[in-house]
């Protein structure tokens, strides 16, 4: 695969742009992770180095073909001009750094989303480890679930509160994962059927993936069930839902009664 900047992409599509990024900036991730784990490179420096190769690929990019738009990139420098813009390309580079760094681990992601005004114009998830790469066009088809028991997704490590409470009240099953972005997938690709998180994170974190649960049918929404703003001034963004459409109104109650 030709990895190089090309003048011939020059007339692609919002989403074709958005899915091309991703794919090939997975594909550089993959390559780079296999070098470094051959060269016996510590952990640390595998994330790092996926980190700043990812960004600059995508940036270089965006510059070489949406120079009037604006850019709100995990690991760039802040962008003034996306507080008057329209136009806002919202990006994490490689979400799940740990992951990356850890042999074999296949839960991490890169995220490419465009938003314009107060909507998704389009979105990636791409999940190089996993050969996936899921867009807002062609969006997903969720496939129908046969599950007794909801199945809930959380975080390695611990799971938010929020998660907790629906989980206990809802009698769910939980399974474990590290990205954002392949937490929110595994809810698109039937193998979860919620995802809920109230301890923080970034709008990069969440943006891509909420872009590709909309396309596909999913309910987003913020914990309290209002919708997402993207592009707000502070990138913080504390809460997520990500769940089936059927499930949406026990949540919410499971969480607020």
């Amino acid at each position: 695969m030709d990895l190089s900047l090309s003048a011939d992409v020059e007339e692609e599509s919002d989403i074709e742009l958005t899915t091309r990024l991703a794919n090939q900036a997975g594909v550089r991730l993959l390559r780079l992770r296999a070098e470094m784990w051959a060269s016996g490179m510590h952990p640390w420096d595998v994330m790092d180095g996926g980190d700043a190769e990812s960004h600059r690929f995508i940036a270089e990019e965006l510059r070489a073909h949406r120079p009037d738009d604006a850019v709100l990139d995990e690991e760039g420098a802040e962008d003034p001009r996306r507080f008057g813009a329209d136009r806002v390309w919202i990006i994490d580079p490689l979400d799940g750094t740990r992951e990356f760094g850890e042999q074999g681990r296949p839960d991490w992601a890169v995220h490419i989303a465009l938003w314009d005004r107060d909507q998704f114009v389009c979105g990636a998830v791409a999940l190089p480890a996993m050969g996936a790469t899921l867009t807002t066009d062609p969006a997903p088809i969720l496939q129908p679930v046969t599950r007794d028991r909801p199945r809930i997704i959380t975080s390695r490590n611990r799971a938010p509160h929020a998660a907790v409470v629906v989980a206990n009240r809802l009698g769910c099953d939980a399974i474990r994962l590290g990205s954002a972005g392949a937490k929110a997938m595994a809810v698109v690709l039937g193998e979860a059927d919620i995802y809920v998180h109230d301890s923080g994170m970034y709008q990069w974190d969440s943006a891509a993936p909420a872009a590709v649960a909309l396309a596909a049918g999913l309910h987003v929404s913020r914990i309290d069930g209002s919708p997402i703003v993207y592009n707000a001034r502070d990138p913080w963004l504390p809460d997520l839902i990500i769940c089936r459409k059927e499930l949406a109104a026990d949540v919410l109650t499971a969480l607020w009664g």
